[in-house]
């Protein structure tokens, strides 16, 4: 008979929480998924609500881009998903509820992106298919999915307020990094970040490029992405810079895509 024998764990008999093992496991190298894959976040609020004006032409130069480009498209939830929360906070709901509420949104949007992407093999996915991703692109497919991230009831509790803090920049973040991805890109209606709404005032000051320590430490009243998506920027491992550009220009994806200057870039 076979001896019996005992597997030899590093882990064996810790509890997951000491500093010093949790510096161990730091450095060690990770598998990248999709090193080449673009992580195209359309935002509701900023881009979808405008409607065909925007969103056609957007369709074009992304669908082109899938051609010759591995793509990934997240969308963000909009008006309706500011409706929800004002009717949900109005009501009491707890955060983890808000959440739940809000991805239903960003869902709806990512059925009709992935309607309109129809001709470039667009296809609807849910955010556990990420690891299918591989091969629905090599086939030919351009997957659509929503931004929320998948926290729903587990939804952290805000540092501030009680909207969820988890939304669609986070999620498209969270998917580029997990995935091993080569561009974050955040698609908005503003150019970039700014000091200040530049809606509001338009002398604001761009900010063209900006380390996410230094872009929180500025605590902007206004900011046009969600803060919680910079906060682990810099802690990421792959993705280490995330790209704000103005989707409403022409060009401006694939411009982002390929490399060229063009928005804000924030770094880890």
């Amino acid at each position: 008979m076979a001896e019996r024998f005992e597997m030899g764990s590093r882990l064996k008999g810790e509890s997951l929480v000491r500093r010093g093992l949790l510096r161990e496991t730091e450095g060690g190298e990770q598998i990248r998924i999709m090193p080449d894959l673009n992580v195209v976040k359309i935002g509701g609020h900023g881009v979808i609500d405008y409607g065909r004006e925007v969103i056609y032409p957007l369709i074009e130069e992304i669908g082109e881009l899938s051609r010759n480009n591995k793509i990934l498209v997240a969308t963000g939830g909009g008006a309706r998903v500011r409706h929800i929360l004002d009717v949900g906070i109005d009501l009491g709901m707890p955060t983890g509820v808000l959440a739940e509420l809000a991805g239903k949104i960003s869902e709806q949007n990512a059925i009709m992106m992935s309607i309109l992407f129809s001709k470039y093999n667009g296809t609807r996915i849910h955010t556990d298919d990420l690891l299918n991703l591989p091969s629905l692109i090599s086939l030919g497919m351009l997957p659509v999915v929503q931004g929320t991230p998948p926290y729903g009831l587990y939804e952290h509790p805000p540092k501030l307020g009680s909207i969820p803090p988890h939304r669609t920049d986070t999620g498209a973040f969270l998917m580029a990094e997990v995935v091993g991805g080569k561009n974050c890109i955040l698609g908005k209606n503003v150019d970039g970040l700014y000091t200040e709404n530049p809606f509001e005032n338009p002398d604001a000051e761009f900010i063209a490029e900006i380390a996410a320590d230094e872009l929180l430490e500025m605590q902007l009243e206004d900011m046009v992405l969600e803060p919680m998506a910079v906060e682990l920027l810099r802690d990421a491992v792959h993705v280490r810079e995330i790209k704000v550009v103005n989707a409403h220009i022409p060009g401006n994806i694939a411009k982002a895509v390929n490399g060229e200057r063009v928005g804000t870039i924030i770094r880890a």
